[in-house]
């Protein structure tokens, strides 16, 4: 079935701030077609036990369960522009919260509520598209990161992106050569990219392959 124009510009606007019942339902649907590129991220940061692990933008964080069989002791830490995600991940992950092992937080979307050097690891998948000044942002994480700490960078390519009938002027696009691009203004550098595909049913219905990129990123 075709959506119409508003119901995809609809769509658009819950993938880059989830709201109520229909944000509920887009991040579920987000949490299970993401869940690859979720799961690829958290092995590439191989994960000890005495880190201090950030995610950026965790939406409903159905995949935290994830990160404890790889590596139970990080202590994790979620940080969300939308209320009703930050409600979602507390509700799903009620028994880790009271284990104290985890926490999530609210923001703005521009500064990291954390002081200098104070993360491990850092990782973001599918958010890039919708940071309000990359360059900015990109040196925010920076600043909260330690020394030779990693942060992994996920994202769906540029030319893949382009044909989802959902995205539009929300997004911005990146291939591999934009980040690196963005990167070599900041003190980080690029260590590995992994080039991926995997066929998923898109969020308007059909089935397509995604192609996405793995980024290591390391604070010298």
């Amino acid at each position: 079935m075709e959506l119409t124009q508003d119901e995809l510009k609809g769509i658009e606007k819950q993938l880059s701030n989830p709201k109520g019942e229909f944000g509920i339902e887009i991040a579920k649907n987000m949490n299970e077609s993401n869940i690859q590129m979720t799961i690829d991220s958290i092995k590439s940061l191989k994960l000890l036990k005495s880190d201090f692990l950030l995610e950026i933008g965790h939406g409903n964080c159905g995949h935290l369960e994830k990160i404890y069989r790889e590596t139970n002791g990080v202590k994790y830490f979620g940080l969300e522009i939308s209320e009703t995600m930050k409600y979602e991940a507390e509700r799903i992950n009620k028994k880790l919260l009271q284990n104290n092992q985890i926490s999530f937080y609210l923001y703005d979307g521009i500064k990291i509520p954390f002081s200098d050097n104070y993360f491990d690891k850092i990782f973001t998948v599918n958010t890039i598209y919708f940071w309000e000044n990359p360059l900015d942002f990109i040196i925010e994480i920076y600043r909260v990161l330690k020394t030779n700490g990693i942060l992994i960078l996920t994202f769906a390519q540029k030319d893949f992106m382009k044909k989802l009938p959902f995205v539009k002027d929300k997004f911005s696009l990146y291939d591999n050569n934009d980040l690196k691009l963005l990167i070599k203004k900041t003190g980080f550098n690029i260590i590995e990219t992994e080039n991926m595909s995997e066929k998923i049913k898109s969020k308007s219905g059909e089935l397509v392959e995604r192609i996405y990129s793995v980024v290591k990123i390391k604070k010298l």
